[in-house]
C-alpha cells in the first residue's frame, strides 16, 4: 500500500512513522496521516482495533467510514479541525466503532500535531487503542458535559438553520439572514472558497463592501482570508487599528464601515481547508477565550455543512451532465409535422433518472418517437438510459417493426450486468397518411389533443417494461395503431409529469388533460408551460416531454410508404395491417376507391398466409410518375408464383386472383430473393384535382 500511494504521491520521507515495538506490545496501534495527500497508513495493530483486515484499508480516512458511527465521526472531524486551526500540539478523545459482528466497543486516540516553519500543520502521527468502558463512559460523559455548556445553545442553533441548506449559496443565505447573524453575533459576513489553489469570494460581505481585485486572490496574499487557510489557524483582528496595521491594502477600501473588529475562521473538512469565513463586527473591540472557542466550534460546523453543499453541487453537475450528454442534442426536422420536446431534472436532491427522449429518422420520410424512464435516480440509471436509446435507435434503423424493436431492447437490457428495468413508448408515425404505429413496455398512456383545444387519453394495450419481459419470457408488444388527423397533436411523457404526492396515477392524468386542453395552442409554448405547472405542483422526479403535431392538408406531404409486418396466427398483426391500409387510402385521396383497395390488399395478405409457411409483409406506396397511382405490395418467402384455380359454382376459394384482376388497374408478380412479392396497383386523382 505505501509503495503504492510513493509512486503516486508526494510523501515526507520517514512516513509512515515506525512506532517502538512496546506499542504493539500494549495492544496499540499507530496511525500517521499526511495532511497534503490526504493518506493514512495504519499498522497491523491499528487495524485489529478498527477491525480490519488489511485488504481492506486502502489508505483513505474515508474506508474507515465502514466502522466508525457518523455521528462519532463527526465529532471526532470537528474536534480535530479545532486542534489545527487553534494550534494545538496535541489532542485526544473516545469514541466507538462498530466492530464487524455489529457491536459498539469504546476505543481512544491520541494525536501529535507536526507543523511547518510557518505553523502550517502537514502531518498527524498518534496511537488508537482499545479502551475500558466504565473509563470511556466516564471520560467522553465529562468532556461532552463540559463542551455542551460552552457551545450547546449558539452551535445547535447555527446547525440548526444550516440543516436543510443544499447548496453554497443556501449556507451563504442562511448566514447572512437576520437570524444566522444573530446566532454568529456579527453585522455582516464574508466568505471565500479555495478553488484550484485560489480563493473564490462567494459572498461580498455589507453593500459596498467588495473590494476591486479580489473576486479571486491567491492563497499566498497579505489578505486575512489567505492567512487562515495557509495556517489552518483562526485571524482575530481586536481592533480597527490591528486591521489597518495588518492589512494596509484591504483596510482602505473598507475602513467607511465602520468595522471595529473582525473574526476570519478556516473552513476544514477532513483535515484540509475549503474556504474561509470572515465574521465582521461594529461597535466591538477584542474577543474573550469564550467568544474565540465559540466562534471556533461554530467554524468546524459550517465547514461541514459547507463541505456537504459543495458536494451537492459537485455530483448534482456530474449527474445532470452525464444525463444532458445522452439526450440527443438536435432533433431533426420532420416532414409535415412539428415537434417540441422537453426535459426537466428533478428539483429536490442531487440524483438524476434515467428519463429520455428521442426522434428517430426513418426512410421514407417517417420516423420513430421514444419516450422512456429507467428504474432508479442515479448516474447508473443515466448509463443505462445512455444504452436503450442507443439501441433503440438501431433497431429501428434496421428496418424492425415496432414490436420487434421493442422485445429486442428489451431483451439487451436483460443481458446487462444490471438490475434496473425500463419503461417504455415508442410510435412510428408516417405523416403524409397520419397514421401512428404504437408500442407501450409498462409506460404511461400519451394524450391526444384536437385542433378545438379537446384532450383525451389514447389507452394502448401494453407489455411488461423493457428487461421484465426478457426475465419472464413474455416478449409480446401489441401494436396500436391511431390515425393522427391534419392539427392534432400527440404527447408523449414520463410519470414525473402525472405523478404527486398523494394524489393516484388516474388523478395526474385528469389534471394534465384539463392543463393541456386548457394550454396555448403553439406547441412550443405549451411545452414550456406543462414544465413550469409541475414544478410549481412540487414534484421530485424528473420529466422528459414529447410533443407531435400533424400539420394540415395544405402542408407540403411526402409521397408516402407505410409498412407491416403480418406474422403467421397473429390476428392483432393483421388487424392492425388492415387498419394501415384503410388510414392511407383515407391520407392519400383515394377515398373513392376505398372498399377495392382494402378487399385487394386484404386478399393479397390473405393468400400468402395461408398458402406460405412464413408470415407476409404488406407495403403501401404512393407513385407519382408517370401519373399518380396507389401501389400494394406483399411479400413472402414462397418462390412458388401464385396460380389462377378455377373455383366451381360452389367453392369458398380459388377467386382470389380474379377478384385482384377485376378490381386492380394493374397487378403483378416479382421473384426476390428467396421469395416473391405480388403487387397490384391503383390510379389516384392528382392533388390539383383533389
Amino acid at each position: 500500500m505505501v509503495e503504492r500511494a510513493q509512486g503516486a504521491l508526494s510523501l515526507p520521507s520517514d512516513w509512515p512513522a515506525h512506532p517502538d515495538l512496546s506499542l504493539a506490545l500494549n495492544r496499540m496501534g499507530s496511525f500517521d496521516w499526511d495532511l497534503d495527500t490526504g493518506l493514512m497508513h495504519l499498522d497491523q495493530a491499528a487495524l485489529d482495533v478498527f477491525d480490519l483486515y488489511a485488504d481492506e484499508y486502502d489508505g483513505r480516512p474515508e474506508t474507515l467510514a465502514r466502522r466508525v458511527p457518523p455521528e462519532e465521526s463527526t465529532r471526532l472531524d470537528a474536534m480535530v479541525s479545532q486542534a489545527l486551526k487553534s494550534g494545538s500540539t496535541f489532542y485526544g478523545a473516545y469514541f466507538r466503532i462498530r466492530r464487524r459482528d455489529g457491536s459498539l466497543r469504546w476505543t481512544h486516540t491520541q494525536g501529535a500535531v507536526r507543523r511547518d516553519v510557518s505553523g502550517r500543520p502537514h502531518r498527524i502521527i498518534g496511537i488508537v487503542r482499545h479502551a475500558a468502558q466504565e473509563l470511556a463512559d466516564a471520560s467522553v460523559r465529562i468532556a461532552l458535559d463540559n463542551e455542551g455548556h460552552h457551545r450547546t445553545s449558539v452551535v445547535a442553533g447555527t446547525t440548526a438553520a444550516l440543516a436543510h441548506a443544499r447548496t453554497v449559496q443556501d449556507v451563504i443565505d442562511v448566514l447572512n439572514d437576520s437570524q444566522g447573524l444573530e446566532y454568529l453575533g456579527a453585522t455582516s459576513l464574508v466568505m471565500g472558497l479555495v478553488e484550484a489553489g485560489r480563493i473564490h469570494l462567494v459572498a461580498d460581505g455589507p453593500e459596498g463592501s467588495f473590494v476591486p481585485g479580489t473576486r479571486y486572490t491567491r492563497v499566498d496574499e497579505q489578505f486575512p482570508m489567505s492567512e487562515v487557510i495557509r495556517t489552518f489557524a483562526p485571524r482575530f483582528i481586536e481592533s480597527a487599528d490591528d486591521f489597518a496595521r495588518s492589512y494596509p491594502r484591504l483596510w482602505p477600501d473598507i475602513k467607511g464601515l465602520g468595522i471595529t473588529s473582525a473574526a476570519y475562521l478556516p473552513l476544514i473538512a477532513q483535515a484540509r481547508p475549503i474556504g474561509a469565513l470572515g465574521l465582521l463586527y461594529r461597535d466591538k473591540v477584542g474577543f474573550s477565550t469564550d467568544e474565540r472557542n465559540l466562534l471556533i466550534a461554530l467554524g468546524s460546523s459550517i465547514g461541514q455543512s459547507l463541505q456537504r453543499a459543495m458536494l451537492y453541487e459537485q455530483e448534482h453537475d456530474l449527474a445532470q451532465g452525464l444525463q444532458q450528454a445522452m439526450l440527443p442534442r438536435r432533433i431533426p426536422e420532420i416532414p409535415g409535422g412539428q415537434l417540441a420536446v422537453r426535459y426537466r431534472s428533478a428539483s429536490v436532491g442531487r440524483d438524476i433518472g434515467g428519463d429520455w427522449y428521442d426522434v428517430i429518422p426513418l426512410p421514407s420520410g417517417r420516423f420513430g418517437a421514444v419516450i422512456g424512464d429507467v428504474q432508479g435516480h442515479d448516474t447508473h440509471a443515466a448509463a443505462v438510459m445512455g444504452q436503450l436509446r442507443i439501441v433503440l435507435r438501431a433497431y429501428a434503423a434496421e428496418g424492425h417493426s415496432p414490436a420487434t424493436v421493442m422485445a429486442r431492447a428489451s431483451d439487451f437490457l436483460h443481458d446487462l450486468d444490471t438490475d434496473r428495468f425500463a419503461t417504455c413508448l415508442y410510435a412510428e408515425a408516417d405523416l403524409s397518411t397520419g397514421v401512428v404505429q404504437l408500442v407501450r413496455a409498462g409506460h404511461v398512456d400519451p394524450l391526444l389533443r384536437a385542433p378545438d383545444g379537446t384532450c383525451r387519453r389514447v389507452p394502448v394495450e401494453g407489455g411488461l417494461p423493457l428487461g421484465l419481459s426478457a426475465e419472464f419470457g413474455r416478449h409480446d408488444y401489441p401494436v396500436a395503431t391511431l390515425e393522427l388527423d391534419p392539427g392534432h397533436t400527440l404527447l408523449l411523457f414520463t410519470d414525473g409529469l402525472v405523478e404527486q404526492p398523494g394524489t393516484d396515477l388516474d388523478d395526474g392524468m385528469r389534471r394534465l388533460t384539463d392543463l393541456v386542453q386548457s394550454g396555448p395552442r403553439d406547441l412550443q409554448l405549451l411545452a414550456d408551460q406543462l414544465c413550469e405547472v409541475v414544478e410549481g405542483w412540487g414534484g421530485d422526479d424528473d420529466v422528459a416531454l414529447l410533443l407531435l403535431r400533424r400539420q394540415g392538408l395544405d402542408a407540403p406531404q411526402s409521397g408516402g410508404r407505410l409498412q407491416q409486418h403480418v406474422a403467421q396466427s397473429d390476428p392483432e398483426a393483421l388487424t392492425a395491417a388492415r387498419h394501415m391500409i384503410r388510414a392511407a387510402v383515407r391520407a392519400w385521396g383515394a377515398v373513392g376507391r376505398a372498399d377495392e383497395i382494402e378487399l385487394t390488399a386484404d386478399e393479397l395478405v390473405t393468400n400468402a398466409l395461408m398458402h406460405t409457411e412464413g408470415g407476409a409483409v404488406v407495403t403501401l406506396r404512393v407513385l407519382a410518375r408517370p401519373h399518380r397511382r396507389l401501389r400494394v405490395e406483399v411479400d413472402d418467402c414462397s418462390s412458388a408464383l401464385p396460380r389462377r384455380r378455377d373455383a366451381g359454382e360452389t367453392g369458398v376459394s380459388g377467386r382470389g386472383l380474379m377478384l385482384v384482376e377485376r378490381l386492380a388497374d394493374r397487378w403483378g408478380v416479382e421473384s426476390r430473393g428467396s421469395g416473391k412479392c405480388v403487387w397490384c396497383e391503383f390510379a389516384l386523382p392528382d392533388r390539383t384535382s383533389m
